[in-house]
Order: structure tokens, then C-alpha cells, then sequence
């Protein structure tokens, strides 16, 4: 059986006073992606940002494995493209539970990083600015993050909103890499056919505290899933 990760206790969680997700409870196992679907304001990213240890549940409790090394992407439109930033600063700020925050970039990281740009399609970036990026590049700079925080399991919060179809596709693949080297990775996301084509589980809430938790396909055919917009 796959090795937990982390577990859910009759997790709940409340968003400007209103109870967004009731009494949850389930388990992130190695080797799964997990997408999280629900209507808007579901508590999809409340959810996400409790996982990651960024919002406190007012019921229940989340069990992390020991030793857990966690990752959490939150939506693009939640950053902030303008400040003066290198594209290889970006993803060098992966490594610095390693190096600390403002150590220099040494060789030996130096090649992480290009070699982290180059799996996501952007070799011989690094020097780039990251406001000369499109949306869908920018995208594949934080999936090179991702890659020198090297986790366990990965959190992404609508990882492919408005970024154009190629590079979901090149991301989407990176996500299935991670899962077949053992990681654990959940995403919010709400288009049906990529869901189907590419999750294990699927999380579903319903908007007013409900949800489902289960296999990918038998939800999506029993129409136990509320929303997939």
C-alpha cells in the first residue's frame, strides 16, 4: 500500500466567517495526483493553503508524515511579476531551505538551476528578467522552483489558469514525473477531460461544506463531482 503522506481528521475550515469544508477527512499517499474541483468559492484554495500549513482549521486536525518536505505554488495572480528579479534568482529561491536566502549562487547550484530551467523548456533564460516573461513562461520558471525544492508532496493552486495549451501539456507531464518518482502532488483544477485524463483521485466540494473523495473515474461517472467550471 502506498505510504501515507498526510491525513486528514475530520478537517474543517471556515473563509469570512462562512464553514467552506466540513468534517474531511482522507489521506495523500506517494505515487497520486489529487485534483480539487469544486464552484467558485468552494474552498478550494482555502483548502490548499491549509494543507500547506498556512491556515489554521477550526476543527479536526492534518497528520504530516515525519519528515515531510512540502511545496505550495498559490495562483499567479496572487505574485508579483514586477519586482526586479532574474529568472535564476526565481528558481534559485527553491534551494534556500539549503543555502539560506541570500547566500550567492555558487557553481554547483548554478547548474541546478539551468538544469532545472531546462526540463521546463527554458534553457538560457536565466539571466532574463522575469517581467520580459509571458504568463505561460512564467509559469514554467515557478515548475523549475518546484523542481530544486525537490518535495514530497506539491501543492498547486490553479496551476494552468490562462496559461496556453503547450505548456500545460509540458507541465502536466513534469506533474505526472513527480508522480511516478514517488511524490504526492495536488492541484486545484476545472477543466473535466484534464482531470479525467490525469488524476488518480478527485476531491470534490460542493460550496456549502459537503464533498467527495475517491477514485478519479468512478466519481466523475457517478456525477458525484458539483463543478468542474
Amino acid at each position: 500500500m502506498p505510504a501515507a503522506l498526510l491525513e486528514l481528521q475530520s478537517l474543517t475550515l471556515e473563509r469570512g466567517g462562512r464553514e467552506v469544508v466540513r468534517a474531511l477527512s482522507g489521506t495523500l499517499t506517494r505515487g497520486t495526483l489529487t485534483a480539487v474541483v469544486g464552484p467558485n468559492g468552494a474552498g478550494k484554495s482555502t483548502l490548499v493553503e491549509a494543507l500547506a500549513g498556512h491556515r489554521p482549521p477550526c476543527g479536526g486536525r492534518i497528520v504530516r508524515a515525519a519528515g515531510l518536505r512540502l511545496a505550495h505554488l498559490p495562483q499567479q495572480s496572487a505574485l508579483d511579476r514586477s519586482f526586479p528579479i532574474r529568472v535564476g534568482d526565481v528558481v534559485a529561491l527553491g534551494a534556500w531551505s539549503r543555502i539560506g536566502l541570500w547566500k550567492a549562487l555558487g557553481g554547483g547550484l548554478r547548474r541546478e538551476v539551468d538544469a532545472a530551467l531546462d526540463t521546463v523548456g527554458l534553457a538560457g533564460c536565466a539571466r532574463r528578467p522575469i517581467s520580459d516573461l509571458s504568463v505561460g513562461q512564467f509559469q514554467r520558471v515557478l515548475f523549475a522552483r518546484l523542481l530544486l525544492q525537490d518535495a514530497d508532496l506539491i501543492l498547486l493552486d490553479e496551476p494552468f489558469n490562462a496559461v496556453d495549451e503547450t505548456t500545460t501539456a509540458d507541465l502536466l507531464a513534469l506533474v505526472r514525473r513527480w508522480c511516478g518518482q514517488g511524490r504526492a502532488v495536488v492541484a486545484v483544477l476545472h477543466d473535466q477531460a484534464r482531470v479525467r485524463a490525469h488524476a488518480d483521485r478527485l476531491l470534490s466540494l460542493d460550496g456549502r461544506g459537503g464533498w467527495a473523495w475517491g477514485d478519479t473515474a468512478e466519481l466523475l461517472d457517478a456525477a458525484a463531482a458539483p463543478c468542474l467550471a
